[in-house]
């Protein structure tokens, strides 16, 4: 068995340390499940291309209530990934949770990957596309039917009950976070002694404001990139997200 890198070694002994272990995490920890990140060069030229827009501004809510037509055929085409499975990371904290070392995961991602890996305290600050209401009633509605509404004539998905607007369960641009989520996930964060944070780069306000709430002793950052938090941290591992939880939660 090949030996781990040292610096997942020591990511490891830290977890085997942690009393109260926390994981924050961003649109990194799904692209290994092949779920792009629409700020990516790529993301932005594509929303631009074909809709004249940035994805920022058809992801907000005055944008949605002009044109829903034009919000929901980018979202459905862009934004939902519904084949999209858990990848290492995810399967690798559900596992930490099972064994009563991981307390909760923080995460921005609105895909649901981390209950479909089998983890339990999810605070999901940014909602979720599988939870969908009617903007009228509050008649909930899956995904599917969402997905189904959106290729109807006027490309609008409708309550089946009253027939108003549906809409996914998601803060769009110029929306606040739900207050019970955000008190939640900072408690989550202020109570932990061991915080790791990985696949964002803690630039999207007001979420990564909440690295800030941590009081513990040991904060591990994971990213591909620098993050403004690096010069704080006690570990930095630069590498796929994936790879290293994959490794460091691996038993002996």
């Amino acid at each position: 068995m090949p030996q781990p890198a040292p610096a997942t070694e020591t990511l490891r002994e830290i977890i085997a340390s942690a009393r109260n272990l926390v994981f924050f995490g961003g649109a990194g920890v799904s692209t290994e499940s092949g779920i792009p990140d629409f700020r990516s060069p790529d993301g932005l030229y594509a929303a631009q291309t074909a809709y004249g827009y940035r994805p920022e501004g058809i992801l907000s809510i005055d944008f949605f209530e002009a044109r829903p037509d034009v919000f929901f055929d980018y979202y459905v085409h862009n934004i939902l990934h519904l084949d999209a499975q858990p990848n290492a990371a995810h399967r690798a904290l559900a596992q930490l949770e099972d064994r009563g070392v991981l307390s909760a995961v923080v995460t921005q991602n609105i895909d649901g990957l981390h209950q479909l890996a089998g983890s339990r305290t999810v605070h999901e600050l940014h909602g979720s596309v599988l939870r969908n209401h009617c903007r009228e009633c509050g008649t909930p509605h899956d995904v599917a039917e969402v997905v189904a509404g959106a290729s109807t004539p006027d490309a609008v998905p409708r309550c089946r009950r009253c027939g108003g607007v549906v809409r996914p369960d998601v803060v769009l641009y110029g929306e606040v976070l739900d207050p019970q989520v955000v008190s939640a996930a900072v408690d989550a964060i202020r109570t932990a002694d061991v915080l790791i944070v990985g696949g964002t780069s803690l630039v999207v306000h007001p979420a990564a404001g909440l690295v800030n709430c941590f009081r513990g002793d040991r904060l591990v950052l994971i990213n591909k990139e620098a993050t403004p938090h690096d010069s704080a941290a006690d570990l930095v591992i630069r590498a796929p997200i994936g790879q290293v939880l994959g490794a460091a939660a691996l038993r002996e």
